[in-house]
């Protein structure tokens, strides 16, 4: 799975308007009245850690005793990754709104937090009035997350589990509230839904609560010449060189980048919407039919995938997109290059299917197969591509 380099494009406010999903999302900045109340988590993550002397405890998250088949919890136990999802103020401001807005939904409540990271949300539900909140973290991180619970004087309502959620047994038999921020790239990267849906079926009670319990999954199309031809088409003549077999491996791997607005050449089309209060876990492998329609003469050299999530248990509908005509968040787009450059008029449609599924070998990778046709007055093509998020 590619990444771009850093593109700061963003669009306003009022260009959300444009956005063909039917949602609409007010802006978390909006709507946060106690910011200066709440934590400085942040900016730091607690005040050892920038000290010259590192305490004992913090050391457990810098160890290098890991092993390659812990590589995925590894990678949260590094600080890094957390600062840049507490650093996306979209993320984090609409958790953050959700639970401050909709303190009837968390007092005195007991909330479960799957994937719990620095604990950061069971320190929303903490200070929202939650009777007590269960921190469950698997990495490395958990450590950190105890002594920020402690710095910051909730040890008496929040609790933070060291394990996987799968292995370990809470205090309690139920828990009234689930929530999580278990979302990946192209929303179904890393296969952490599938651990939030077993929480789900074990803890929590009937008519419990799970944040958020909303999931779509969109589709549309770009114009990307410039990108395509520098990363894809590179690899056709290096220095004089036919290089071209490694082009093959790069189309295959997703692109995680911001797309600017102006590039999208058709609607958007909604893939799949996940209840996740409801839905089974083979729910998050399916096949999905699109249509996707030219808004104008162009040429389209990639299909990009996008996610929204949204909490319909608040007083209003609350949540965020991760759209190319939304505010940008770490999560970005996913961008999947053809091997064809489609010319296409405005009103003609591509047609066709995706499909995604866990890859057998390693469930948190994801495969996506692509069927699409275009019978155009300028061009036809019909193929099929297969990619691998890894």
């Amino acid at each position: 799975m590619g990444r771009r380099k850093n593109n700061n494009n963003q669009s306003s406010n009022k260009d959300m308007n444009n956005n063909s999903n039917n949602l609409r999302f007010q802006d978390a900045d909006e709507v946060i009245e106690d910011v200066a109340e709440s934590s400085n988590l942040d900016h730091s993550m607690c005040d050892p850690v920038a000290d010259a002397e590192v305490q004992p405890s913090s050391l457990d998250v810098l160890s290098d005793d890991k092993t390659s088949a812990d590589y995925y919890f590894d990678s949260y136990s590094h600080f890094g990754i957390h600062e840049e999802m507490l650093k996306d103020s979209v993320r984090t401001k609409t958790y953050q709104s959700v639970i401050y807005q909709n303190k009837f939904l968390f007092k005195d409540k007991v909330v479960l937090d799957v994937g719990a990271g620095t604990g950061i949300l069971s320190l929303f539900c903490a200070k929202a009035g939650a009777k007590h909140v269960y921190a469950v973290e698997c990495s490395h991180m958990a450590d950190m997350a105890k002594e920020i619970v402690e710095v910051n004087g909730y040890s008496n309502v929040v609790t933070v589990l060291k394990g996987k959620i799968e292995e370990l047994e809470l205090p309690v038999a139920k828990v009234d509230i689930i929530i999580s921020e278990w979302m990946g790239y192209f929303l179904l990267f890393e296969n952490m839904l599938n651990t939030v849906l077993y929480a789900r079926d074990k803890w929590l009670v009937d008519g419990g609560v799970v944040l958020p319990d909303k999931a779509s999954l969109y589709l549309t199309a770009i114009e990307d010449a410039d990108y395509k031809e520098d990363k894809i088409e590179f690899w056709n003549n290096v220095y004089g060189f036919d290089m071209s077999c490694i082009k093959k491996q790069a189309i295959v791997e997703p692109l995680v980048d911001t797309v600017d607005q102006k590039q999208i050449v058709t609607n958007s089309q909604l893939l799949k919407t996940m209840d996740i209060s409801k839905m089974a876990p083979g729910d998050a492998s399916f096949t999905a039919p699109f249509k996707l329609v030219a808004a104008r003469d162009d040429y389209i050299h990639a299909l990009v995938a996008y996610f929204d999530v949204s909490f319909t248990r608040c007083h209003k509908l609350m949540g965020f997109s991760t759209g190319p005509r939304s505010r940008t968040t770490h999560w970005k787009q996913t961008v999947l290059y053809l091997e064809d450059v489609l010319t296409v008029c405005e009103g003609e449609a591509i047609v066709g299917s995706m499909t995604v599924a866990q890859n057998k070998k390693n469930p948190r990778d994801v495969d996506i197969a692509l069927k699409y046709t275009l019978n155009g007055r300028r061009c036809n093509a019909s193929r099929v591509q297969h990619y691998k998020m890894r």
